[in-house]
């Protein structure tokens, strides 16, 4: 299921500095995470969607990449976002 509008702004204040600050690496990163996990629920009933799961493969390293940036340019806001999301243990 896609993201709904209400989703997106939600997420895009949290996560932003303000309402039209969507193309930050935290907002986008936040943005994927929340897709990663509608499509972790999508796989639990549907098993062998294998074209969705490559573009979950796809998301998985675009956040990956996101991070990466994040954590060589600013240490302390990608500490605080992997605790907010609970990427890390």
């Amino acid at each position: 299921m896609p993201l709904t509008r209400d989703d997106k702004t939600a997420i895009i204040t949290d996560f932003g500095k303000d309402k039209k600050n969507s193309g930050s690496a935290k907002v986008q990163i936040a943005l994927i995470t929340k897709r990663i996990e509608d499509l972790q629920v999508h796989f639990s009933s549907h098993k062998k969607d294998h074209a969705s799961r490559r573009g979950l493969l796809k998301m998985v390293g675009r956040r990956r990449r996101l991070l990466r940036y994040l954590k060589r340019t600013d240490l302390e806001d990608y500490r605080t976002l992997i605790a907010k999301l609970g990427l890390r243990k």
